[in-house]
């Protein structure tokens, strides 16, 4: 970026991308990069929202200060939300501007002295307190568990700008423009579904309850304006919408199909499986090894799919290690309403692999799926019809949903 972008009367975008960085929480990689966005109100008052990752502290201070030229000062700092790729700028922001006070709830100034220690100067607010900037008056509304317990958002009244940090995130580096009419927003789809899927998922539950809030409090959006990803200034629904989706844990009329193989075998029950979708109407369908898929984008294509049929050998006494990960992973995610299917394969230990994929599937949250599909070392014409069978119930069940 080439430094801030105005996004509205007396407000800036003041973020930065972060391309070099490999793994987001040092789990989810990120081959498109992500964007750290945080914004600048300046008014009467100046109050920044939502800081930057602490790499990027020189590029940050500059874009502030073109803004602020030589003669302002930045007068609050807002954390809606303690993680450190948002809170990291704490530290600087109160070395750059000494007489700053940091606005957050109870939870968020508690958090901040556990990372960064005693602040000098502080605000603590409340939901619906109101923070006055002059013509610019910005309301704050507690959204706990958005995905940590301090998580709030901030409205400003004059613009009907929503800083939601990560609510409505994405990862994706912003590639040249800033605002969902200047980028082609299907290219973020996938990324949208894979960080909601990884980061906030779990808590979908809370997200609702944010949604819900927000149109308690007949709030007028204008421009959504998240901590990641675009900025939404010609369609706010799109990202609102878009939320709710998967918030609810609506599903595509799609199954994903998850296998584990070392030498080829029960590769092959995977392939008879995808035929058997297939033929049952489903074109919507996604095959992928678990040894060599990212695990996030397994999670996110699950959370956007209805239907799941787990293939794993045996191993060690068990299923396939990463077929075990995922499914850890996937009961970890508070993944739910989905329909599964198992297939599984053993040569001198019958059940190992079938046993903890059984349990995964006949989960109260999950509709298994018939038949349970188990081979005997290598699949012969018998045990192929068996999972292009199951492959043909499982689209036959998710088409009736």
């Amino acid at each position: 970026m080439k430094g801030p972008v105005q996004i509205a009367d007396k407000t800036w975008w003041v973020g930065v991308n972060d391309r070099t960085t490999d793994l987001f929480e040092a789990l989810w990689p990120l081959d498109r990069g992500i964007s750290y966005n945080s914004y600048m109100v300046a008014d009467d008052k100046v109050a920044v929202i939502d800081g930057v990752k602490a790499d990027f502290y020189p590029q940050y201070v500059e874009n502030l200060k073109a803004i602020l030229g030589p003669d302002k000062t930045v007068d609050y700092m807002i954390v809606n939300h303690v993680e450190p790729d948002h809170s990291g700028a704490v530290e600087v922001m109160v070395q750059a501007f000494p007489d700053i006070t940091v606005v957050g709830n109870d939870k968020t100034l508690k958090f901040l002295t556990q990372f960064y220690g005693p602040l000098p100067k502080s605000l603590e607010v409340k939901d619906g307190d109101v923070l006055d900037l002059g013509d610019h008056k910005l309301t704050f509304a507690l959204i706990p568990m958005v995905h940590w317990p301090e998580t709030m958002a901030s409205y400003d009244t004059s613009t009907k700008a929503l800083f939601s940090c990560d609510a409505f995130g994405s990862f994706g580096a912003l590639d040249g423009g800033v605002f969902d009419d200047q980028l082609e927003l299907d290219s973020y789809r996938d990324e949208t579904y894979r960080y909601y899927a990884n980061i906030v998922g779990k808590y979908s539950s809370f997200v609702m309850k944010a949604l819900n809030k927000i149109r308690d409090m007949k709030l007028d959006i204008a421009i959504v304006c998240p901590s990641h990803g675009p900025v939404y200034r010609k369609d706010p629904d799109y990202i609102i919408d878009f939320y709710e989706k998967m918030a609810r844990n609506e599903t595509d009329r799609a199954v994903l199909v998850v296998y584990g193989s070392m030498y080829g075998n029960t590769a092959r029950l995977a392939e008879a499986v995808a035929e058997g979708v297939h033929s049952g109407g489903i074109t919507d369908v996604t095959v992928r090894n678990s040894a060599t898929a990212d695990l996030s984008e397994l999670v996110r294509d699950l959370w956007r799919c209805r239907g799941l049929i787990l293939v794993g050998c045996s191993y060690n006494g068990g299923v396939f290690p990463k077929i075990k990960h995922f499914m850890d992973i996937v009961e970890g995610k508070k993944v739910s309403g989905r329909f599964v299917g198992i297939c599984g394969s053993y040569t001198w230990s019958k059940g190992a692999a079938m046993k903890p994929m059984r349990a995964f599937a006949e989960q109260s949250c999950w509709t298994k799926v018939e038949p349970e599909v188990e081979v005997l070392s290598r699949p012969d014409r018998k045990d192929l019809e068996e999972a292009h069978k199951l492959g043909a119930n499982m689209a036959e069940a998710v088409s009736k949903a």
